[in-house]
Parts: C-alpha cells; sequence; structure tokens
C-alpha cells in the first residue's frame, strides 16, 4: 500500500538561499600631496620661467629681424626695378617719334618741300609728347628779363625794345609741372651808348 505523500510538502518551493552581502569598502582616494618647495627651488623655478620668457622673446625678436630684413631687400629690389624701367612709357613714344623721322629720311625721291613737311609733322608729334608729360614751354620772345626764367647769353643795343627786354631765343626753356625744368637762353636788350649818355646829361 502506498504511503501517501503530503501534499504540503510537494507544493513548497525551495527556499531561497541568500548569500551574506560583503560590505564594499570604500576605494581610499588618494590625495596629491602638495610638495612644498624649498627656497632655494622656489628660485630656481622663477629662473627657469625667466629664461623661458627670454627664449620666446629672442624668438620673436628674431623673426621680426628677419622680416625687416626680407623687407628692405625688396624694398631695394622694387626701388632699383623703378629706375630701371621709370622711363619705360616715354621711351616707347620716344621710339614712335624716331621711326618717323627714319621714314621721313629713307622716303624716296623726296623733295625739299616733302622732306619740311615731314619734318613739321614730326614736330607736332613731339610738342603733343611734352604737353601730355606736363612739359610747357616758357615764352620769353618780347618779355621782360625774368631771372627765374631766362638765362642771358648777350645784350644787344635796341632802341625798340625796352631795355632788359627778350629780343631773341637761343633755346627754348621749359617748366615740368610748373617747376623750371630747363630756362630759356637768350639775348635781352640794353639801351644805345648814345642814349646813355643823353640820360645821363639830362639828369
Amino acid at each position: 500500500m502506498a504511503t501517501k505523500t503530503d501534499s504540503n510538502q510537494n507544493d513548497a518551493e525551495p527556499e531561497e538561499i541568500l548569500e551574506p552581502e560583503l560590505e564594499k569598502e570604500d576605494d581610499p582616494v588618494e590625495e596629491e600631496e602638495v610638495k612644498e618647495l624649498t627656497p632655494l627651488e622656489e628660485l630656481q623655478e622663477e629662473v627657469r620661467l625667466k629664461d623661458e620668457e627670454l627664449l620666446k622673446q629672442k624668438d620673436t625678436f628674431l623673426r621680426g629681424k628677419a622680416e625687416l630684413e626680407n623687407f628692405k631687400k625688396r624694398l631695394t629690389k622694387e626701388k632699383e626695378d623703378f629706375v630701371q624701367f621709370a622711363n619705360e612709357r616715354l621711351l616707347k613714344e620716344l621710339v614712335q617719334i624716331e621711326d618717323n623721322l627714319e621714314r621721313a629720311m629713307a622716303a624716296p625721291n623726296a623733295t625739299l618741300e616733302s622732306l619740311k613737311e615731314g619734318v613739321e609733322m614730326i614736330q607736332k608729334q613731339f610738342a603733343t609728347f611734352l604737353k601730355n608729360q606736363k612739359v610747357e614751354p616758357i615764352e620769353a620772345f618780347g618779355k621782360p628779363f625774368d631771372p627765374n626764367l631766362h638765362e642771358v647769353l648777350n645784350q644787344q643795343e635796341s632802341n625798340e625794345h625796352e631795355e632788359n627786354t627778350v629780343i631773341q631765343e637761343y633755346s627754348k626753356g621749359y617748366t615740368l609741372n610748373g617747376r623750371i625744368l630747363r630756362s630759356a637762353k637768350v639775348v635781352i636788350s640794353k639801351k644805345p651808348a648814345e642814349n646813355k649818355e643823353e640820360d645821363a646829361e639830362g639828369s
């Protein structure tokens, strides 16, 4: 005869075995130890920092000096180029005038009249060139002598002109942007000797 098993014992769940909970130990916080410097070490640290600062300033100074030297070299080169090629545009215009002179001289069967006409055309071209460069002729003939504008080469007696009047031009004078480029070389008038004697007697 089978033994009846206690139903309460079969239906009961096995008891959960709880393991004892281990207490976690707090990790020890490692505190940084601040090492106190001795007065000598503090002084050495200050010297080290100053040395680093001086090295940076020296590097900045050397860089600035190098940049300045490069700038001076560029400036010198640009100045040399300017001096060398400053008149390039002017010379191109003058070369064109030279071309026309050569054509006039090389013209076949040129008569004196045609040659004169060619020279007059070239003279007009050259006058236009001077005007474009702000070069203006100085009006001298018939004007009172002005030492700022005229250079006297000779004096001639004249009854027709006031004394110290320009009566002849050896070469024209020119101004460049209002400043004297070349003085006009002139002959000026003076009173005839007999007139001077009459003036002296009358005084």
